[in-house]
């Protein structure tokens, strides 16, 4: 519903709001489901992927993107802002490495991209991009990270998190199985608990998931659809297994 608040960027509600940040993380809450897992030697991306018309070219539509050789991001929300975060935010990791002979931190960029955001929030005759920015990476010494970004220009960083239209569910799932996903012993297991909760969380087949992995010095992989596929085909065997367990008999009288 319109509000005379919401006509600026710049303008309060009375209650300490700002309605177009507000209404910017609601694009974010429409948009795809997106999810970022960071265990002891690789970084983990996952994507909902939409349904893609007959005519479309697949590979223009990946959301999962790499920022450096040691960094990727992806993002729920309007596309065509992210296309503008993830310019920006590669060209200042060039400049930075030409500049001080070294590649730029991951915390680095998220705090960049997080400025830009910020900037938008609070600067007449513009607006906050629409987007959630998960970034994942390394640092020099080999050690992973992983941050979140939000429309208002907040940072966090986390072990695991996701964001998108499934973000609560995912999240509640992410947080039940949260010791077994981050201490996820290789590459395998991280990328099969990144299928697992896309897969519970979302209740959709196998080609509506992508799934990317960056280790340390290694080039950025793509998991292949007959990998995810595959591991789908385990995931709903050890889920009907789950069920057919018999659950203990309560001892309360």
């Amino acid at each position: 519903m319109p509000s005379r608040y919401d006509g600026a960027v710049t303008v309060f509600s009375p209650d300490g709001h700002l309605l177009q940040v507000e209404y910017a993380q609601e694009a974010v809450r429409r948009g795809s489901t997106v999810v970022g897992l960071c265990t002891k030697d690789c970084i983990v991306l996952g994507v909902e992927k939409k349904a893609v018309d007959p005519l479309q070219v697949e590979r223009a539509t990946h959301k999962i993107v790499r920022l450096d050789d040691h960094m990727i991001m992806t993002f729920a929300g309007l596309t065509a802002d992210a296309r503008v975060l993830i310019n920006r935010a590669r060209i200042e990791a060039q400049m930075h490495c030409l500049n001080r002979e070294r590649p730029a931190s991951v915390e680095y960029i998220t705090r960049y991209i997080a400025k830009l955001k910020q900037f938008n929030s609070q600067s007449n005759g513009l607006r906050p991009y629409g987007v959630s920015c998960i970034i994942g990476g390394f640092d020099v010494n080999g050690q992973p990270h992983l941050f979140q970004t939000e429309p208002s220009g907040i940072y966090y960083e986390w072990q695991a998190n996701t964001t998108g239209r499934l973000g609560q569910a995912v999240r509640e799932y992410m947080e039940k199985h949260r010791s077994a996903m981050i201490n996820a012993p290789n590459e395998v297991e991280a990328v099969k608990h990144m299928v697992r909760t896309l897969h519970v969380s979302t209740s959709l087949g196998p080609s509506f998931f992508d799934v990317v992995v960056l280790k340390h010095r290694e080039p950025l992989t793509r998991v292949a659809p007959e990998t995810i596929a595959y591991m789908v085909q385990l995931i709903k065997q050890e889920l009907a297994d789950e069920e057919a367990k018999p659950k203990p008999r309560s001892t309360e009288p």
